[in-house]
This record gives structure tokens, sequence and C-alpha cells, in this order.
């Protein structure tokens, strides 16, 4: 890999940093290596919010090589919403480009006296006056920067309004509506005064081995364009899956307190596909194409939602107008909001109303299911943190626990849960309970292997959608899996072999690796992130669910089941040989990994 260039904008200084070449095979890049590098400097006495909290934008060994889905990268950092390991991934072309001006990465510590951006060209680093776009939506603020640049090529990465004000669920953006969502790091970017980042190269991408790898990327990525799936996600988008998953019981409803919504159908990827689908979008490289553009009556075309924001603004809220959730989505992008934590606080106080413990006093009018018109005035107010914003925007556990009632809030570790009820895919009570950043579905994306999609190269086995305990392994090694995705760093829509995937690495970096291999750095990379944790105070009681979904349904496909968590999670430990009474990755475990020091650092000298 390229260097990393490290910028303190208290300073304005920059240096370059080489990445020590065994952690490169170690954990491979992206979130995993970013994860190791950080480990030193992610302490429970760091505040994400200070001059010395980093944050760290990280490409992977295949970003940006127009191989299968490869034009991602990672954002990572401690994250202010959780107090743990943060990380969000991005698509779209910010993270190809960064790699074209000879660097993998860029290490931003410090905070600038007034606002600024970076701008970084083929490898020369200005650091730019932002006084111009500070207050600017995320779409203007990428439009001004690159007009004041005049560089054709450019790429922008941004935080918005949310940034600058500190919502704890605060993104960067780029390339028509892509973003680092989770985890709030563009806060932790609007703390810096850093309103964005600009890059345009012209550097080749080192390649082990070129012609072999070409060969292999342009096979894989036939293969891809070629797969039912692919065919699925570039015509109905991710929202594609929204009819299975309501059919399965997985879809939640009304802040996953019903089971049933008769008009589902009407905000699903077919609906959208027949009423107001005008084009696809894809990231670089990308031959899937999932991105969707939307036309409404105005007929101005607009990013169109995916999955979990189709979800957290319909169903969730008991909506199901498709071209509102197009608005409220939009609502959220320009602010740079992330809209699985903004829909799922939103979710939060029309409950918390109904309940009668949130008062039209306390909000300054009215809230009822489905009003799409007060759910818009909620996230103007979350945006500018106003009023009853100031609480929402601190996400679902503080804005619960001022009410005194946080067990209502459907999180874990300070995350919202994304839109997969574990009542209905069993595998994600294990996959929330024990991601390393909170309830998050793309450090494993278990559901699809309990709806049938297993790899066996993987070792994988296939138990019913509600089965326990005897998952827990298979869990793990999914875990595992999707960990060394963010490590390279590919799309996880990607459906390719497992083995096409160990070529791709081994021609690129110059490794002799296997699946074997491959999956041992995704377990190491997976075993770093808890022990950054478990520095930052994380412990067994940590692994737990919300209320809300360890209580069983009325209604709809999976009433009166609850995944049995406590079974669960005491077969995972001993799947992971972690220590069930402190949460921790053993001391042998951690020593087999390679990981000594960390294990010192853990469990004190031998």
């Amino acid at each position: 890999m390229q260097p990393i260039l490290k910028i303190d904008l208290s300073t304005g200084l920059s240096a370059e940093f080489i990445i020590p070449p065994e952690w490169e095979q170690f954990f491979l890049g992206g979130s995993a290596l970013a994860a190791r590098l950080l480990y030193p400097y992610l302490t429970a006495a760091l505040e994400p919010f200070s001059p010395e909290a980093p944050l760290l934008f990280l490409n992977g060994p295949l970003s940006g090589t127009i191989g299968p889905t490869t034009g991602r990268s990672v954002v990572c950092g401690k994250s202010p919403a959780t107090g743990l390991w943060a990380e969000s991934n991005v698509g779209g072309f910010w993270g190809a480009e960064l790699r074209f001006t000879g660097y993998d990465g860029l290490w931003v510590t410090g905070r600038a006296e007034k606002p600024v951006y970076l701008w970084l060209d083929d490898g020369r680093l200005e650091i730019r006056a932002a006084a111009g776009v500070w207050g600017r939506d995320t779409y203007d603020s990428q439009s001004l920067i690159k007009a004041e640049l005049q560089a054709a090529g450019a790429h922008v990465l941004t935080i918005g309004p949310a940034g600058e004000q500190g919502v704890l669920f605060a993104g960067l953006f780029c390339d028509h509506g892509r973003t680092a969502g989770r985890a709030g790091l563009g806060a932790v970017a609007g703390s810096k005064n850093l309103k964005a980042v600009a890059v345009r190269g012209t550097h080749k991408i080192p390649l082990a081995r070129p012609e072999e790898y070409n060969r292999l990327r342009s096979e894989a990525n036939h293969a891809i364009k070629a797969d039912n799936y692919s065919e699925v996600l570039h015509a109905l988008g991710t929202a594609g899956a929204i009819d299975y998953s309501d059919y399965l019981g997985a879809l939640p409803k009304k802040y996953y307190h019903q089971g049933a919504f008769e008009t589902v159908d009407k905000v699903s990827g077919s609906s959208m596909a027949e009423t107001i689908l005008a084009g696809s979008s894809a990231c670089h490289g990308c031959v899937i194409a999932c991105g969707r553009v939307v036309r409404l009556e105005d007929q101005q075309k607009r990013k169109g939602p995916e999955y979990e924001t189709i979800v957290g603004f319909g169903p969730n809220i008991l909506n199901d107008n498709l071209a509102a959730i197009v608005n409220l989505g939009e609502i959220c992008d320009r602010y740079g909001m992330d809209t699985i934590s903004a829909s799922n606080v939103v979710g939060l106080a029309l409950r918390l109303f109904e309940l009668g413990l949130l008062k039209e006093s306390d909000v300054g009018f009215q809230l009822h299911w489905g009003d799409v018109e007060a759910v818009e005035r909620l996230l103007q107010l979350i945006g500018r943190k106003e009023g009853l914003g100031e609480w929402l925007a601190q996400g679902a556990r503080r804005f619960a626990a001022h009410f005194g009632v946080e067990e209502e809030a459907v999180q874990v570790n300070g995350l919202e849960v994304a839109y997969h009820d574990p009542r209905g895919v069993s595998g994600m009570a294990l996959v929330y309970a024990t991601s390393p950043r909170g309830a998050d579905h793309n450090q494993s994306d278990y559901f699809f292997v309990d709806w049938g999609q297993v790899e066996p190269s993987l070792g994988l086995q296939f138990f019913s959608k509600g089965a326990g305990a005897e998952k827990a392994a298979n869990v793990a090694r999914h875990q595992d899996w999707r960990t060394v995705s963010n490590a390279l760093v590919i799309c996880l829509f990607a459906n390719q072999p497992v083995e096409t995937v160990v070529g791709l690495v081994n021609a690129a970096c110059g490794y002799d690796l296997d699946v074997p291999g491959l999956l041992l750095a995704g377990e190491r990379g997976w075993n770093i992130k808890r022990a950054v944790n478990n520095r930052l105070g994380l412990t067994r009681a940590n692994d737990r669910l919300p209320k809300a979904l360890l209580e069983p349904l009325a209604d709809g496909p999976v009433a009166g089941f609850v995944p049995p968590l406590a079974a669960m999670l005491e077969a995972y430990y001993a799947a992971r040989g972690w220590d069930p009474l402190t949460g921790k990755s053993s001391r042998g475990k951690l020593v087999s990994l390679g990981l000594e020091d960390v294990a010192i650092d853990l469990w004190g000298p031998e």
C-alpha cells in the first residue's frame, strides 16, 4: 500500500507515515488496519471532539482498481455517539480518487482556528479557508468547492450543517448522496472545523502482478454482472429485498412494535421501479449500479432511497408514501445525517408521544404515526439543533434517557439498530449484540445467510432463520468474512466466490494466501476492534439487545418468537475464544492471532 498523509490542523503541518509492511498482510487494509493503527491512541480518556482525537480516512489494497465493487473507502475514529470504535464505509468515487493522489489514507488530528477544507491534488496538499461553504448543505458544498477549485475530476467528501452543529449521527457525503453515515464521524470532522476533503490524482495504483490481476478482475466483473442477484440489485436497488424481508418477518414496523403493515408493497423496490424510477447510479468501476435516480412530480431528478432509508421513513413510522420517503431522505442527506439513526430517533419520538411520555409542549406540535409533515419538522429541528432537536440530535439512547425511559430506545451501545429485525432473522441478534460499533448490519449482513445465501467455501452451514445457539459459530465465521470485505474495501453486494477474492488479493498484493489465511486476517481484524473497545471500557455487559427486540410481536409472520440471546451468546463466546466473564478476547486467542502486545495490554504480563 501507499503512504498515509498525517495532517495536524492545529499547526497546519503534514508528514508521510509508512504503514508497517507486516501489518498490511496481517490486517489487509481498510477498517481492520485502521483499528491496528489507532489502537494506541483510542483511550477511555480521549474525548471524541478533542483536537487530539484522530480521524483516519483509509483505503484497502483493492480500492480504485476497477476490480469488482472496489470503489469504497472507510473513515475511522472514536464515536461521539457510543464512546467506542467508529468506522463508516463510503462508496462513490472519492476513495478511488484518494488512491490516485499517491496516498492510501489521511490521518487528521488537531483543530483549525477557522473552518477549512483540504485540497489534495496529485499529492500536493493545501489547507484552504471554508468560510464560503460553512453552513451550506452537502450538495451545495460539493458544487461550490468544485467551482472554486476549477479542477476537472476532483471529488469532494463533505459534512453538512449537522456535522458542523455536532449532531451525533452526522456523516460525510460525496457523489450523488454516497455517505459514510454511521457512528457520528461527520460531527468529529465538524469539531475540527474540517468542512471537506477534496482529492484529485493521476498516480497509478500499485499492483504486484498487474497482468494476472487485470485478467481476474475482468473475469470477476463479467461474472458479477451476469449474476441473478446483481440483476435484481440493478433493476430494483437494495429496496428489492423489502417484500421478502416483510414475508419472513424481518421488516421492522412502528418502531419495532408491530408485525404487519398492509400497504408495505407501496414502498417496495418494484413499486419504485414502476412509478418514480428514472435511472440508476454506480460507484467507481461497479458493474451492478444499485443506486437509484428518481423523478417526482416536479420532474427534478433526485437520489432514490435505498433499503434502510425506505424502511426507516416508511414502515418504521407507518408511512407508505414513497415520494415522501424520497423527500425525508434528501433532507437527511442535505443536512448530512445518517438516515438509519435519524429515522430511528424520529420513530422513538412518535412512540414516546403515543405513550404519553412526550407531550405537545415538549415538541411544539402533535406527533402521530404516518404524519410525514411532522417528521419533516422534526428532521429540520435535528439538523439545526433547535428545540426538541437538541435532544433528538444526541441519538436514541440519550434522547430516551432524557425522558427517563432509556429502555425504550432501540439501540445497542448508543448506535441505533438497523432495519433487520432479529425476531425474523435470529442470526442478527448476535450480530447486533457483538458488533464493534454498536447495532450494525455492515459488520455482518447475516440476514442473507438466514435467507439461504450460504457460501460453502467459508465453511458456513444453513440453519433456520429462528435457530439459536447452534448458529453462533456460523455468525462468527461470517463476521470474520465481512471484516475481510471491510478491510479490502469491497462492497458487500458483490456476490462472488471466496476463491475469486483470494485470487484478487494475491495478485494485487503479491501474497500467497488461501481461504483459511484470508479468514484468519478477518478474525484478527475482528479481535483488534474488540480489543479497542475493551480499552474504551466495553465489557460482557455491553453485549445485549434493547427491550423491544426481546419482546414477542403480537402479529405478523414471527408473532410470539424472540431469539434466545443468552444461549446464543454463550455459544458465541466459546466459538470466539473470548472470556465469558469480561468479554475480552482471551490471552491465548490474542497470542494465536499474533497480537502479543495487545494481550499484554489487556491482560498484563504473564
